[in-house]
């Protein structure tokens, strides 16, 4: 793993932006909790208590890991950035394999997929 001073800036803002993302989705979550049934709420009644705890669980897991992400890109820490970055990772990975396993590739694919890749990006920059 490199030392901290020699991390490249562009990784370090590439983390920020990407925490500060965590954070916005988190945030929205809170105002709109029934965005995590993605359109097909089959048998999901969004409006009643039970989802919109789920969607608020949703969100404050994403603000938690987005702000915690962006203090550790703030420190600079290479250990933190690639523990931090990692957790987000196999979150990804969960996501990727629920949508397969529902046979369902849509937006929340092509995100988990997006930022999946982006997480990947991050870590390895912090070993080479």
């Amino acid at each position: 793993m490199i030392e901290t001073n020699m991390i490249p800036l562009y990784v370090r803002i590439v983390a920020r932006v990407f925490a500060l993302a965590n954070v916005g989705y988190g945030v929205v979550g809170y105002f709109k909790p029934a965005q995590i049934f993605e359109n097909s709420a089959e048998g999901v009644d969004v409006k009643g208590k039970g989802a919109r705890y789920a969607g608020y669980e949703y969100a404050s897991r994403n603000l938690s890991i987005g702000i915690g992400l962006l203090i550790v890109a703030a420190i600079g820490s290479p250990q933190a950035i690639v523990t931090a970055t990692a957790i987000r990772a196999l979150i990804e990975i969960q996501s990727m394999l629920i949508n397969i396993s529902l046979k369902k590739f849509n937006e929340g694919f092509i995100t988990a997929a997006v930022f999946l890749a982006l997480e990947l990006f991050i870590i390895i920059k912090m070993f080479v």
